[in-house]
């Protein structure tokens, strides 16, 4: 039995048996009796069971609440089917008024046929109840109070956060030692393990070590894999490479090849494996690296470091109290400051330890403790819950489950549900919430109030009391994932009982009562065939699907994927037969190109994970899934049409097509589905003939509680736009909406369009200033919308093959805009059409320009002549040129400048803070004029271009370099680069005239990776690159005569570059 979870079933059968469509259902259908009595039965038993919860320890307890359990999860199930049923009457109802079908459905005949059916299962389920009801031979006492859940606006601390890290800098001192020591092994690659049992602060003091600036510089290559309980090699080395091929002797010459020579440092973090020879297969790959390579582990098992060839294992202890108290007080009081009453003092000090030096422990009271702020409170968690932390040193669980105790039922149910993912699994935060609103397991008081948004509070409120870390956000600041501690793994799989399970390989035996199912591994249907007592298990509720791979039509024999095929339908027949109570199906990855028809029985689904299919169509009886909340088709790229009556799913909330390349309009009617929250993409028909058919720019319009990503796809330049969005803004209020892709249809003609029209079809696409991402692409006007401008919150914009373009929206002063790419603007001259900076002083152009852009694509824009139209300056003169460039503005937070296909393009803003440069078929005047040798005596527009006094430091914290077919890159080689004494990567390339390098190329004493290609005239390298300290790799391609010289032992140059580690040369 899952803990502490039934409570809040019951509380959701009394909140659906009291709304107003239920009773209205009733009163039609005559079954409003048995509905009140079951009401009322549900109650009897809510009004008790935190008690029984309580006093569980009694087995006769225990049983009968089992039995309770049983039922009410039987009648959850049958009101389930009485809601299909009632929404299947409103749906008939609102969309065939006046049919043949509307009055067979309300005929009288009709109603009593489903009333009696109705009416007949609702007995069934009274009498069960008051016959446990009936067995009740215990006192128990009548607590409808659950814990009460408290709304926290934020995340107060992390798991990842070195400053929360106390107590480790000896441990971590001691195994940076182990981990430099050169004589602590005569192997090139030794090991090193951290053993301790779990919540001890293994991988987070692993992280800290991996991070150290000093391990950072001792070690050429640094690898990070969290290994978990599954050591199987093709995943380690996915794992270890971060690829997901699928072929071994690819990976492994991979692997090899990434370490071969390298002085590395490989963290396993997690590792379970006791099988020697799997440490021995993963071994004999590791064993090329460079001399003093560590592999580092963190496992709980001796056995563990034994197997694994452990040249010295580091035991770690728990905290000393002195440390546990320090902890205890960071976690818990405000600023980490010790508390001034000597009770609640006292009281912490002794629960700090009694957890055993543990900081996970540690961690999880402190969540539970840190929001009571009175005496009283602390004395009544001494009283109560003190005496249950346990002494034994290796027995956490006990202590963690306390906090899993006080938590309100519906947060206890959606914990409990997370024990269906793996060991380390990295956990999709909005699909876990989607899977909790599918269950049922989120309730609001307020019915305007969005249920995904109260379950997102459920999911911060869990991870502020340690449940779940390890959270990652996007570059918008949203919550992308998040992962479990083992140990909270475990407390999920003790709690959850024998309702949830996570399936392996070889398993056979499924308990009965089961209700929740995912799969840890490839299901491959041709070999695994499915257990009959998990058929048995007919009440499940979800079926998940970790590991599965992509069944590619492509990939096998026509007569062998015909029979995959075949395998897949059977499978699907037999869940659609068996688990009729399913609200969570994924069939992601099945090779599914046609949904069977079995699949329409499944009226409890709730979610419904279609991804990454061959599917093309989706049938029409799918519609009438009436209580399906999510429908996910995301990467479905062969799907080309969607039922027309798509807009009778009427619950649909999740309806994504991100990916569905092939589908090309929408049907008409989706505007009415007013509750979606994902779409992903919204494609207005290109054909004319099925225009009525098809849902238009008005529609969308109505879709305002869109959030994350869109793409809105085939738009047209012209009156026909203005004529779909009904004269509205369609986009305007969407304030959720994350992502905004606009594409026009490519070689749309546009000879016969006004040019006022083509504008305005942008204009009315006015997004909400919240918005964070903007993609234009195939947009033909001359002009932009005038609304950029309003893009306050602007992240990302990227404008893309419009083709037509002249001028650019003003872009200098969006205050949020970190990444701009320009790519395939064939007709734009400049950048900006204000002249230099005339339109403003000096001081406030440097103040506001763009000011927070990190990264600058600019790409294929052969008409591209400078950044300003015009070279006149406020302050300027023709006699001062020399100093112009400290007048310009430049980028303040620049950091990546790319530049490609800009043959003409001659100035650029001065940008003294990038770190990284990438030029490819643009002209050298874009850099800034130290560079080229006679720059100076060049009339350039406004920009880098201009002349600059010698002794301005130029390009201070440039640590990567790329210049490919550059113009004047030998002046380049010999006036500039070599005085960039932060450049680390440098990579030169495609140019005929390059003959030779500078010998100042050794004043680069940071320099690790030198790579050369292309360049057929360079025929010899520098004395100096003998004395580049830090250089450990060099490239040389398409070099004969430099290859020739370099050649190993034999070549010229070999005693130049023989010190180097790694040398890579193309001989041909």
């Amino acid at each position: 039995m899952a803990e502490g979870v039934i409570f809040n079933v019951a509380d959701s059968i009394i909140g659906r048996l009291g709304s107003l469509a239920f009773q209205e259902i009733g009163l039609i259908w005559g079954v409003q009796d048995e509905l009140q009595k079951l009401k009322e039965i549900v109650a009897g038993f809510q009004a008790v069971l935190l008690d029984a919860e309580q006093k569980q320890v009694n087995n006769e307890v225990k049983l009968w609440l089992q039995s309770v359990e049983d039922v009410v999860y039987e009648a959850d199930d049958m009101l389930g089917e009485f809601n299909a049923e009632a929404k299947r009457r409103q749906m008939v109802l609102e969309t065939n008024r006046v049919s043949n079908q509307v009055r067979l459905f309300f005929s009288s005949s009709n109603h009593l046929a489903i009333g009696l059916k109705m009416g007949h299962k609702i007995k069934h389920i009274n009498k069960r109840l008051s016959a446990v009801a009936s067995r009740r031979t215990f006192q128990l006492e009548v607590n409808r109070e659950d814990t009460r859940f408290i709304i926290r606006e934020r995340v107060t601390h992390s798991f990842v956060s070195k400053e929360n890290i106390i107590g480790r800098d000896e441990d971590k001192r001691a195994i940076i030692q182990l981990l430099l020591d050169p004589i602590i092994s005569t192997e090139n690659v030794s090991t090193i393990s951290i053993v301790g049992f779990g919540g001890l602060g293994k991988t987070a003091l692993a992280q800290l070590i991996f991070n150290d600036e000093v391990v950072q510089n001792h070690f050429e290559l640094k690898i990070w894999s969290c290994v978990s309980n599954v050591f199987e090699l093709d995943i380690l080395v996915k794992k270890i490479l971060k690829v997901d091929k699928l072929d071994m002797d690819q990976l492994q010459n991979d692997l090899r090849k990434k370490i071969d020579g390298k002085k590395y440092l490989l963290v396993l973090d997690d590792v379970w494996n006791e099988n020697r020879e799997k440490w021995l297969s993963l071994k004999n790959l590791l064993m090329c690296g460079g001399k003093s390579s560590r592999i580092l582990i963190t496992t709980r098992s001796e056995t563990v470091a034994t197997i694994s060839d452990t040249t010295k294992a580091y035991t770690l202890k728990g905290l000393n109290e002195e440390q546990s108290w320090s902890l205890f007080k960071k976690m818990t009081f405000k600023d980490g400051k010790e508390p001034e009453n000597s009770t609640v003092k006292a009281v912490g000090k002794e629960v700090a330890r009694k957890c055993q030096g543990v900081p996970l422990a540690i961690r999880t009271i402190c969540g539970m403790l840190c929001t009571k702020h009175h005496e009283s409170e602390w004395l009544n968690f001494k009283d109560k819950k003190l005496s249950k932390l346990s002494q034994e040193e290796n027995d956490i669980l006990p202590t963690l489950k306390l906090s899993y105790d006080v938590l309100p039922s519906h947060l206890k149910h959606c914990f409990a549900y997370c024990s269906l993912f793996p060991l380390g699994y990295e956990i999709s935060v909005p699909r876990l919430i989607q899977l909790w609103v599918a269950q049922g397991f989120i309730k609001s008081s307020d019915e305007n109030e969005c249920l995904e948004d109260v379950a997102y509070e459920y999911y911060k409120e869990l991870l502020r009391k340690s449940f779940f870390q390890d959270e990652e956000k996007d570059e918008f600041g949203l919550i992308r994932s998040c992962k479990m501690h083992d140990l909270m793994n475990e407390l999920a799989i003790l709690v959850s009982g024998i309702r949830s399970t996570v399936v392996d390989l070889n398993r056979e035996n499924f308990h009965e009562k089961l209700h929740h199912v995912s799969f840890n591994f490839n299901v491959d249907l041709s070999y695994w065939k499915v257990p009959t007592s998990l058929l048995n298990a007919n009440k499940i509720r979800t079926l998940l699907f970790h590991r599965q791979e992509y069944l590619i039509k492509e990939y096998f024999p026509r007569d062998e994927y015909r029979i995959k095929e075949s395998l897949c339908n059977s499978f699907c027949t037999k869940i659609a037969s068996n688990f009729k109570s399913l609200r969570m199906l994924s069939l992601k990855k099945f090779g599914i190109t046609t949904l069977l028809e079995c699949l329409r029985k499944m009226k409890q689904l709730r979610y419904l994970d279609l991804s990454d299919n061959p599917i093309e169509r989706l049938p029409d009886w799918i519609v009438g899934l009436q209580n399906l909340e999510t429908l996910d088709l995301s990467g479905c790229e062969n799907l080309v049409e969607l039922p027309k009556g798509i807009k009778k799913m009427i619950n649909l909330r999740h309806f994504d097509l991100t990916g569905c390349i092939k589908l090309t309009r929408i049907p008409r009617g989706l505007g009415e589905m007013t509750g979606l929250r994902t779409l992903g993409r919204f494609a207005l028909s290109k054909n004319n003939s099925v225009l009525r058919d098809s849902a238009g720019l008005g529609e969308l319009g109505s879709l305002n509680e869109l959030r994350g990503q869109l793409s809105v796809r085939n738009l047209r330049h012209g009156e026909d736009v203005m004529s779909e969005s009904n004269g509205g803004a369609p986009l305007k209020e969407k304030q959720h909406l994350c992502s905004l892709g606009l594409f026009w249809i490519r070689g749309d003609n546009l000879n016969a369009v006004d040019e006022k029209d083509i504008t305005m079809s942008m204009e009315i696409l006015q997004p909400h200033s919240n918005l964070k991402q903007l993609s234009v692409r195939f947009y033909g006007g001359v002009r932009f919308a005038s609304w950029f401008s309003s893009l306050i919150n602007i992240v990302n914009l990227t404008l893309v093959k419009c083709m037509r373009c002249q001028h650019l929206p003003p872009l200098d002063h969006l205050p949020s805009l970190k990444f701009l790419q320009l790519s395939q603007l064939i007709q734009l001259e400049y950048i900006s059409d204000n002249e230099s900076s005339n339109s403003m002083s000096d001081e406030m152009m440097k103040i506001s320009f763009f000011p927070s852009l990190e990264k600058l694509w600019v790409e294929d824009c052969p008409s591209l002549k400078g950044w300003w139209k015009a070279h006149t300056h406020n302050n300027a003169s023709s006699s001062s040129k020399e100093n112009l460039s400290f007048l310009l503005p430049s980028f303040p937070c620049l950091s990546s400048l790319t530049i490609r296909k800009c043959r003409n393009l001659n100035s650029m803003p001065l940008y003294p803070n990038v770190d990284r440069i990438h030029l490819d078929r643009t002209s050298s005047n874009v850099l800034p004029s130290l560079f080229v040798r006679g720059a100076s005596d060049i009339t350039h527009d406004v920009g880098v271009g201009v002349s600059s006094s010698a002794s301005s430091p130029h390009l201070p914290k440039v640590t990567h370099m790329s210049l490919h077919e550059v113009k004047d890159l030998e002046c380049i080689m010999s006036e500039g680069i070599c005085n960039l004494t932060s450049l680390q990567s440098l990579s030169i390339g495609n140019s005929s005239k390059l003959a030779s390098l500078p010998e100042e190329l050794s004043n680069l004493t940071s320099l690790q990776l030198l790579s050369i290609g292309e360049c057929p005239n360079l025929a010899s390298l520098p004395e100096g690159i003998c004395r580049l300290p830090c250089l450990n790799r060099l490239l040389i391609q398409y070099c004969p005569m430099l290859s020739e010289r370099c050649k190993k032992e034999t070549g010229e140059d070999w005693p130049k570059i023989a010190h180097i580690p790694s040398i890579e040369i193309d001989i041909s």
